[in-house]
């Protein structure tokens, strides 16, 4: 009512257009300041140890931009070539000159809230700064280090793989410093479902502007089909790492200094596979046990691959320079109880992770929705 005596009081058009702009503009203001206390009182109550620190919290941010970024970027242009290469060179550009926020309406949409996406980045990202944080462990004088030897290895499978997983992790490493990275490399499921998303959000873009357009639609799907044909899950570094460790099977006595060496040459991917291969695991349970700082299954890991006091206190100290939330002083007063785990029963407790992946996310599933 106080609204519609306000605009009587309004004499031309132009000045009724600006009042409703301002009123409009008020409403949208009180609405994001609504928006912006819910997630401060959300943010304030999340655990001390659920919390990211900021520079994991930025580290997740440019991989999820970057990867984003290059999805988009190459939809973009392909669809473009499409719509080029039959002469609509007008909607060519549309496609071409229309980058949008694509990450900021995804996650608006609250697709980037995905549970295995999320887990996915935030591992990825996590084990990244914890590699970088990894010393020279491992005493290997003047050798080369661990993966460039095996690279040159007599048996042409692991030299093979070795290689592979040097290219694999360069390329990574280089995608993390420049902020642009070659592909998603994500696994199949996960890129398959992100490159649909921006490909929605790249045609919402285009008909907000210029409404439904056929034409631009089978370009993008075209596009979207092309990426995903060329996505080869095999090349990421976590594949590549589990086909070395499954090349090089190592024995009893051989596993402890090739875990060893691995973190001393900061191949914390190659360190989680070898464990896995040793313990029958999938990677990405062997990735979460490494990454908890509290250790107590990774624990409950080394002493099922029945691994010696000082290989497990070597893992535990190298961990420990890399990862400031763990605390050695703790690891030391139980090294005699981890100790006195007996292999055979260290593995029984771990029996749940060698059931299947998918198995064991619905069994999660389950058991989340039973603690609501």
């Amino acid at each position: 009512m106080a609204i519609a005596m306000v605009m009587t009081d309004v004499s031309t058009s132009e000045e009724r257009a600006q009042l409703t702009a301002r009123l409009a503009a008020a409403r949208a203001a009180r609405g994001r300041a609504d928006a912006r206390l819910t997630g401060a009182i959300d943010d304030f109550f999340i655990p001390r140890d659920a919390r990211l620190d900021d520079r994991l919290r930025s580290a997740v941010s440019r991989l999820l931009a970057g990867l984003v970024g290059a999805i988009e970027t190459e939809l973009r242009r392909h669809a473009s070539r499409v719509l080029q290469g039959k002469g609509e060179h007008q909607r060519a550009d549309m496609l071409l000159g229309g980058h949008a926020e694509v990450e900021t309406r995804l996650s608006r949409a609250g697709l980037l809230r995905d549970r295995r996406l999320m887990d996915e980045l935030i591992a990825r990202a996590r084990g990244d700064l914890m590699a970088q944080g990894l010393g020279a462990t491992a005493t290997t004088g003047d050798r080369a280090s661990l993966l460039v030897r095996l690279a040159d290895d007599a048996d042409g499978v692991v030299a093979s793989a070795a290689g592979a997983l040097l290219v694999a992790e360069t390329r990574r490493r280089s995608g993390n410093e420049t902020g642009q990275p070659l592909g998603s490399d994500l696994p199949a499921e996960l890129h398959h479902q992100l490159v649909w998303w921006v490909a929605a959000t790249i045609r919402e873009t285009i008909t907000a502007r210029s409404g439904d357009d056929a034409q631009i639609d089978r370009a993008i799907v075209e596009a979207a089909q092309r990426n995903l044909a060329a996505h080869d899950e095999s090349a990421r570094p976590e594949a590549v790492a589990g086909r070395l460790a499954f090349a090089l099977d190592p024995r009893p006595h051989e596993l402890a200094p090739l875990l060893v060496e691995a973190l001393g040459d900061r191949q914390l991917t190659l360190f989680v596979a070898l464990l896995g291969r040793a313990l029958d695991i999938d990677f990405d349970a062997v990735r979460a046990i490494v990454l908890e700082p509290e250790g107590d299954r990774l624990w409950l890991a080394l002493r099922a691959a029945n691994l010696d006091r000082t290989t497990i206190a070597t893992v535990a100290l190298a961990l420990a320079e890399a990862d400031p939330r763990r605390d050695l002083e703790a690891f030391a007063d139980e090294l005699d109880a981890i100790m006195a785990v007996p292999p055979e029963a260290a593995r029984s407790a771990l029996a749940p992770l060698t059931l299947h992946h998918d198995l064991r996310l619905a069994i999660d599933a389950l058991a989340r929705e039973a603690r609501r």
